[in-house]
């Protein structure tokens, strides 16, 4: 198999307390397709130490599993509306960080504006939107779900266009 065959895999994170959504694509050459998707889940009634150390371990089992080149992460952002979610956001944000640090992963940090915009040509997609821009470049048959999985998924495209499926 020559380098150009030779599959590369890219991650793409959603982060959150309780749930983080991962999705895990393969390009081989100019092809891309999703490898596994999931949710990493934290334990709600623990404390927030333990629980950004589930999140943190979880992403580390991922990356154990299939050993991607880069991973592609949602910045942490607040409308003002909502900060205590923006600060839930961050804590588990550091644990997966720290989990691509570990691994010696490069990451890339996007906007969910800036996801939207590289998908749909549009920086104000719908989430409706963004589905079916997942489905397409994928060849799905269906969108993803839930939407933390959807959401990772189009890191990750954004990711592997970002890097060409270098």
């Amino acid at each position: 198999m020559s380098t150009s065959e030779t599959p590369v895999r890219y991650l793409g994170i959603d982060p959150g307390l309780t749930k983080t959504g991962y999705a895990v694509l393969e390009a081989t050459g100019n092809k891309i397709h999703l490898r596994e998707g999931g949710l990493i889940r934290s334990t709600q009634d623990r404390e927030l130490g333990e629980r950004v150390r589930e999140i943190h371990r979880g992403l580390a089992e991922v990356i154990e599993e299939h050993h991607p080149k880069a991973a592609a992460i949602e910045q942490v952002f607040s409308s003002g509306v909502n900060p205590k979610t923006a600060i839930l956001m961050a804590h588990a944000r550091g644990g997966l960080l720290l989990a691509l640090a570990d691994a010696e992963v490069p990451v890339l940090h996007y906007t969910p504006r800036q996801v939207k915009k590289l998908l749909t040509g549009s920086g104000k997609a719908s989430k409706e939107q963004m589905q079916h821009a997942v489905k397409t470049e994928l060849g799905l048959d269906d969108v993803l779900k839930p939407n933390d999985v959807a959401d990772a998924t189009a890191m990750a495209i954004c990711l592997a266009h970002a890097l060409k499926f270098a």
